[in-house]
């Protein structure tokens, strides 16, 4: 049985809120660096 609070998850540096691994990101976890694609985008601007 697999428990969901295992996985690993990382704070968006722009929401500064958590955000959990994602199967989507299973090969480029260590690339990833925001919840989403909006924060991503958002990064340049304040």
């Amino acid at each position: 049985m697999h428990k969901k609070s295992h996985l690993p998850n990382k704070t968006c540096p722009v929401c500064q809120r958590p955000f959990n691994w994602r199967k989507k990101w299973a090969r480029d976890w260590d690339q990833v660096k925001y919840c989403s694609e909006r924060c991503r985008r958002q990064r340049g601007h304040h």
